[in-house]
C-alpha cells in the first residue's frame, strides 16, 4: 500500500495500481522462497489483489482495486463464521500445532476475527464510495477519492489490524493450555 500511494501520488492510479501488483506478486514469490511453500493466506490475497489489479489497469476504473479489499475481507469473515457454525475452526487448523489454547480460546479469536474483517469490510465500502468524487485540499495539495482511501487504508486499517491481532493474543493467554498439554503427556512424561 506505501508502494501505491507513493507511485499513485507521482503517477496517478494507473502506476500506482502497477506499484501494487508489482510488491506483491515479489512478496509472494520472496516469502515462497524463504518458506519453501506457498502460505495459504498470503497466496490468496496476493492473488485477489493481483487479479482486482488488472481489471483496474484494463479498465480504467479503480473502483475494482478498491472494492477488492471489501470482496476479500468480507469473504474471509463470512469464511471464519462458516467455519465456526460447522466446527471447522480455521485458526486452530492453521495454527495448532504452533500455538496451544483451550476450544473456547480458538472459538472467541475466530469469533473476534470474523467480526473484524466485516467491520473493516463495511468500513472500506463506507470509504471508497463515500469519498469517492472528493477533492479536499490540505498541506497544499488536493486529496481525490483515491488518495482518501489510500491513506484510510495506510493510516487507519492498517494500525487498527496491528492491534486488533495483539489484543487477541492478550486475550488468548487466558485460554492458553498448561505445557503437559502442549507435548500430549503427562508432566513426567520426558522421564518414563
Amino acid at each position: 500500500m506505501f508502494a501505491m500511494f507513493i507511485v499513485n501520488d507521482l503517477h496517478g492510479i494507473s502506476g500506482g495500481t502497477w506499484a501494487l501488483i508489482i510488491c506483491t506478486a515479489f512478496s509472494l514469490l520472496v516469502t515462497l522462497w524463504v518458506l519453501g511453500r506457498p502460505p495459504i493466506m498470503p497466496f490468496i490475497g496476493g492473488s485477489v489483489s493481483i487479479s482486482f489489479g488488472a481489471l483496474t489497469l484494463i479498465t480504467g476504473d479503480p473502483m475494482w482495486v478498491q472494492i477488492q479489499v471489501t470482496l476479500f475481507n468480507a469473504l474471509v469473515a463470512f469464511l471464519l463464521w462458516i467455519g465456526l457454525r460447522a466446527e471447522r475452526n480455521f485458526f486452530r487448523f492453521v495454527f495448532h500445532k504452533t500455538f496451544h489454547f483451550t476450544e473456547e480460546g480458538w472459538h472467541n479469536l475466530t469469533r473476534n476475527a470474523a467480526l473484524f474483517f466485516l467491520a473493516t469490510a463495511v468500513a472500506n465500502e463506507a470509504v471508497w464510495f463515500g469519498f469517492g468524487d472528493a477533492h479536499i485540499i490540505a498541506l497544499n495539495r488536493v486529496f481525490t477519492g483515491i488518495d482518501i482511501w489510500i491513506l484510510f487504508k495506510i493510516f487507519i486499517v492498517m494500525p487498527a489490524t496491528v492491534v486488533f491481532f495483539w489484543w487477541q493474543v492478550r486475550l488468548l493467554q487466558k485460554h492458553r493450555q498448561p505445557n503437559a498439554l502442549m507435548y500430549g503427556g503427562s508432566r513426567n512424561s520426558i522421564a518414563d
